[in-house]
């Protein structure tokens, strides 16, 4: 099998690329920058995608390049929609004219659903989405005019809403790696304290590898034109995860809220049901919060060590 990942150089791409050639793919990156993996091609530009698809002639396409910085797409909508809905388009006109045979998983999010109150503590695909950030409505319009190819042309296309997911390599401005780097400076003594935001707003999250493996499966398993919710199905507060990170410091770490990165917006909680999932493809998650968090506080010390 010969699979095509688009933003293959981002966080999730490289899990996704190991993911797959463990399991037998013969994986062709693309992105904007070339390197010995990755083909360099513009999502935006309709002609380039046309010749890459014709080129490749990839058996599956796992779409995950676009604007995926919720707090960016509010100084940038017109681009965040650029990215991720033309280039959406760019990608499916490009299949749908090139190598319409081609399985394509396209990677949505669970903001998507937007601040759901109560109604957030079990979150089927059947839940009414309501976005409320650029970002989002961009990701359910991306959504929208991918399952309308999938029917109109017959396409086989599938589509993800991912809940919060983490792991070794993903860069700060996301809540775990904004803890253990802060509690890692704090233990060698290059700050004197963890600023932090609202602690109280409950997410659900799963291990990335735990994710590109969901993605693999909805490529072999999934059906066409069907929408899956990607998630641990369990809940931690922000400050749960705090407290296990700060349980695993080797010292005293002092916390302090930073007005700036309080949200008063945020989606109390979110929990992901993913019975469809499971049902369709008999994915569950495997690797526990711990586990996680463990996994990129030792990260982060070594990178600031090494500073």
């Amino acid at each position: 099998m010969k699979a095509l990942i688009t933003g293959s150089r981002g966080f999730v791409g490289g899990y996704l690329r190991r993911e797959l050639e463990q399991h037998g793919y013969t994986v062709i990156g693309l992105d904007l920058a070339a390197d010995d993996q990755t083909l360099a091609a513009d999502l935006n530009d309709s002609q380039q995608m046309r010749d890459m698809i014709q080129k490749t002639q990839p058996d599956v396409i796992f779409h995950l390049a676009g604007q995926a910085n919720v707090a960016l797409s509010w100084q940038i909508p017109q681009k965040t929609f650029e990215l991720n809905v033309l280039g959406m388009i760019n990608l499916l006109e490009a299949v749908r004219l090139e190598h319409p045979k081609a399985k394509i998983v396209g990677i949505g999010s669970s903001d998507q659903y937007g601040n759901l109150g109560e109604a957030g503590k079990n979150v089927t695909e059947e839940t009414r989405m309501c976005p409320q950030t650029p970002y989002a409505v961009s990701k359910k319009t991306q959504e929208e005019i991918a399952l309308v190819y999938a029917r109109a042309y017959g396409l086989r296309v599938c589509m993800t809403r991912s809940f919060n997911h983490a792991g070794a390599g993903q860069r700060r401005g996301f809540l775990i790696p904004d803890f253990a780097s802060g509690i890692a400076y704090v233990e060698k003594g290059k700050a004197e304290y963890l600023p932090v935001g609202n602690l109280s707003a409950k997410r659900d999250f799963t291990h990335v590898r735990d994710v590109v493996r969901a993605y693999r499966l909805i490529a072999e398993k999934g059906k066409t034109a069907e929408v899956y919710n990607i998630g641990s199905q369990i809940v931690y507060s922000a400050q749960e995860i705090l407290d296990m990170l700060c349980a695993m410091a080797s010292c005293e770490i002092p916390v302090r809220q930073d007005p700036a990165k309080m949200r008063p917006s945020d989606t109390p909680v979110i929990c992901c049901d993913h019975s469809k999932l499971s049902r369709d493809t008999g994915w569950m998650p495997e690797i526990a919060m711990d586990e996680t968090l463990a996994e990129v506080l030792a990260e982060w010390r070594g990178k600031v060590s090494a500073e």
